[in-house]
């Protein structure tokens, strides 16, 4: 067995922290075992290893900031030019189902919706080849709010990594014509009930 010794004082302890970066500790076992798949914990640690440290920056601002730079990013990878406007679809049958597309084509049969999150997420879509589960509904509801769309561009853009920065997934409206029927059902049936307890609790 090996130690390592730090000091007690403020730079040891920043030192330890340090030094810990990429490593499974004590504590740290419990988030890495799993009975199937991959825990995040187990990506936090490639993450750790290839990306360099976070800053202080909040997460929304950065995603903003980074949200222009991963579309030209992909515009130049696929020869698109988007629209990259500060713009809200909604279906013209129910004004209540909505979304905001990060980017989209003239004729509105492509559009982008662009993720800059934790470089262990990042690190997981590129392993697992796959965007995040989460955001599946998101996906999702570009088709259901416009019917003319044909792909959604699922990009994932994490520039502090020093590998992959930047990829993006495919999604297509004919792989997914049963779940849009029935996710816009849903959501206009839960958009009536709505109503109705506005009307029924209004005075």
């Amino acid at each position: 067995m090996k130690i390592i010794k730090f000091d007690n004082d403020e730079e040891g302890k920043k030192e330890w922290m340090d030094y810990r970066i990429g490593k499974i500790g004590g504590s740290g076992l419990k988030d890495i075992i799993t009975e199937k798949g991959e825990k995040k914990a187990f990506y936090q640690l490639i993450a750790d290893r290839l990306a360099i440290p976070k800053d202080e920056e909040d997460v929304r601002d950065r995603g903003n900031r980074l949200e222009v730079e991963a579309i030209e990013e992909l515009e130049k990878k696929i020869n698109k030019v988007f629209i990259k406007d500060r713009h809200i679809w909604q279906r013209e049958d129910n004004e209540s189902i909505m979304v905001s597309p990060d980017g989209y084509l003239e004729d509105e049969k492509e559009a982008v919706e662009v993720k800059c999150l934790n470089s262990a997420e990042h690190i997981e879509a590129l392993i697992t080849e796959e965007y995040p589960k989460q955001y599946r509904y998101q996906a999702l509801q570009y088709f259901i709010v416009n019917d003319k769309l044909e792909k959604l561009y699922f990009v994932m853009y994490e520039p502090r990594l020093r590998v992959s920065q930047f990829i993006y997934f495919e999604i297509y409206r004919a792989n997914l014509e049963g779940d849009i029927a029935k996710y816009l059902q849903y959501e206009k049936d839960k958009l009536e009930k709505v109503n109705y307890y506005v009307e029924k609790l209004s005075f």
